[in-house]
């Protein structure tokens, strides 16, 4: 089995050029970043969930989260497996008993049910050594100049209509 490198999640950012959400992972004691482009429906889930916003209705990262306790399962871990063509995958670990079950994921619903559920991030190490953008990313957020211009150069219209 590859190596596993576990990461945080150490919030979201705004892509400036394509206004995408980008969800940042760091290894544990490691300044290099792993960043994820996302989906905004996946981004309100996982910031809601960073930020400890509880919604009047169960949203679907809940449902799973409820479904799961009623079947006595949890999640054991969250792996981003690979990179193909510029997208990632992953896989979510789930145990019921002795029985270990694998499901294949989007990593954004991935992350937002290991929050949900206090689970373990990684990252496999083909995915720490081939992400692309990484490099690039860790130079920028690690720039404390650069990064405050970027962040100073944001409007609110920068982020849509986020309802508060």
């Amino acid at each position: 089995m590859e190596k596993l490198i576990k990461v945080s999640l150490v919030g979201l950012i705004l892509d400036p050029v394509s206004k995408t959400p980008v969800m940042i992972l760091r290894p544990h004691n490691e300044n290099k970043i792993i960043p994820i482009w996302i989906g905004g429906y996946e981004a309100d889930a996982i910031t809601m969930e960073l930020e400890n916003i509880n919604p009047p209705r169960p949203m679907t990262h809940d449902l799973i989260k409820d479904i799961l306790f009623h079947l006595n399962a949890e999640i054991e871990k969250v792996v981003v497996t690979d990179i193909v063509d510029n997208t990632y995958y992953a896989e979510l670990y789930l145990r019921r008993g002795n029985e270990v079950s694998v499901v294949d994921c989007r990593p954004s619903d991935a992350i937002a049910v290991s929050l949900k559920n206090r689970a373990s991030i990684y990252i496999s190490e083909s995915v720490y050594r081939s992400s692309g953008l990484s490099d690039f990313f860790s130079n920028f957020v690690h720039n404390e100049e650069k990064l405050e211009k970027w962040f100073n150069s944001l409007s609110v219209e920068d982020f849509g209509n986020i309802e508060q």
